[in-house]
């Protein structure tokens, strides 16, 4: 006989199960594809999303195919394999790492005789436990719902005992169209309630154009949190788990030897991040939309680490916000096995700040390299004016650096440096603007703006 391929955890006994109401017995399983890499675990991202929502691991299965089957995503031995690890580990829900379609989800149940999530399903199982504002709780709802609505009817599969055949005859589908009106309906009212969220969302981060903005944005557990903490004081939860901050935090950093800027914290990104939850959480990335630079954590320590960066600029691509000057940091270079990957990363991004929001390392840094990737967004100009325009000059004192001043008659010109967002807003009948030919960055800055495209990055 044919020994199956897959494993079992033996460490999770029956009392471990019952220790937790909450928690299930979990196996997952997913196909590998050829473009997906070879030499990292296919299972640990996964396995760290099951065990966040409280499951417990106790199977894995894989298989490497080319495409998958239509009608139950594995191939028909693989999927035998399925049934036999779930009753041999007695698990509760199998949990797959892929995208699936209602008509596969039902199939796999009906196979398994468990209850199948797809990995969207999961993300949005941790989002929900994870949600703590009004305005994300609705996003993550509006996520689901809309997850759902083409899954109704395998939800609606106990009205058997009602209805007339297999379909959904009789009380079950009236019952399946009341509920469709009812999912399609809320969906447009949290539509309505985001749309208008979004809307104050954008107002609110326009108030705040006064002043210099930095948003930290990355993978998921990359240390974002824990990071703002430290630059911050600013007390948010950070947490060694996947999605723990879903909610953007926002708090003035003191940036040494160039002032006030604002610091936001944004949720964390994954690989295939479904496309409901970006959409749903458009005004929760406002911070990140209209922040002057992106500081990109990213994990030393997750051997996936280059993988993961790529997936952050894929995320930001479909937000449309690639083009930000975005500096990379690299953090957790306490961990062990941080510093067999720095050369990798450094590699690549020559001029990427390694950092350890733990112990302090790199922090100063950091500081510099931030500075100066600011500084990139100045630019040197001639501001003539009258000499009674106080408010002027004193706008340009507050927001930049003057250089110079020279008057002539009642006039006087001012040479100063300004963030091109302040020099836009220079106008008047009696103020005539002359701006500098912009500079390019110097070769040997400290830091580095990196590539807007995915095709620079690979």
């Amino acid at each position: 006989m044919t020994t199956p391929l897959w494993r079992t955890t033996p460490h999770v006994t029956e009392s471990d199960r019952k220790n937790s109401v909450e928690s299930e017995a979990a196996v997952l399983a997913g196909v590998i594809f050829p473009n997906q890499p070879a030499d990292t675990d296919p299972f640990d991202e996964l396995q760290g999303l099951a065990e966040t929502a409280g499951a417990q691991v106790v199977g894995y299965l894989s298989q490497r195919r080319e495409s998958p089957v239509g009608a139950t995503y594995f191939g028909s031995g693989k999927v035998e394999e399925l049934r036999l690890l779930v009753e041999a580990t007695d698990a509760d829900v199998v949990i797959v790492d892929n995208d699936l379609n209602p008509a596969q989800i039902r199939n796999l149940e009906q196979m398994t005789g468990v209850k199948v999530l797809d990995r969207t399903e999961l993300i949005l199982d941790i989002f929900a436990s994870h949600a703590q504002t009004y305005e994300s709780r609705l996003a993550v709802e509006l996520a689901q719902l809309e997850y759902s609505l083409p899954r109704l009817k395998r939800m609606w599969t106990h009205l058997s005992r009602l209805k007339m055949g297999i379909g959904m005859r009789g009380p079950g589908e009236k019952q399946l169209e009341v509920d469709r009106r009812l999912v399609e309906k809320r969906i447009h009212d949290l539509r309505g309630e985001l749309k208008r969220i979004e809307k104050r969302k954008e107002r609110q981060v326009a108030s705040r154009r006064d002043r210099m903005t930095v948003s930290l944005v990355g993978y998921t557990n990359a240390g974002k949190s824990t990071l703002m903490n430290v630059l911050t004081d600013a007390g948010v939860i950070a947490q060694d788990q996947l999605f723990a901050t879903l909610d953007t935090r926002t708090r003035r950093w003191q940036l040494p030897n160039w002032g006030p800027v604002l610091l936001s914290d944004t949720v964390g990104f994954i690989r295939d991040l479904p496309h409901r939850l970006i959409g749903s959480f458009k005004a929760t990335l406002e911070e990140a939309r209209q922040a002057d630079l992106l500081l990109h954590v990213a994990d030393a320590s997750n051997p996936a680490v280059l993988e993961q960066i790529s997936a952050v600029f894929t995320v930001l691509a479909e937000i449309g916000i690639e083009e930000k000057n975005t500096l990379l940091a690299i953090n957790k270079m306490d961990a062990g096995d941080a510093r067999s990957m720095l050369n990798s990363i450094l590699g690549r991004y020559p001029n990427a700040v390694p950092i350890s929001a733990i112990t302090g390392e790199g922090m100063e840094q950091l500081s510099v390299a931030v500075s100066d990737a600011l500084s990139r967004s100045f630019r040197d100009a001639h501001i003539e004016m009258s000499v009674t325009n106080g408010r002027l000059m004193a706008y340009i004192a507050a927001h930049g650096e003057i250089l110079s001043r020279q008057y002539v008659d009642e006039r006087v010109i001012v040479h100063c440096r300004l963030a091109e967002k302040y020099l836009g807003k220079i106008q008047g009948d009696d103020v005539i603007l002359h701006e500098e030919s912009t500079t390019e960055a110097s070769s040997d800055s400290a830091t580095e703006v990196l590539p807007s495209s995915m095709e620079d990055v690979a």
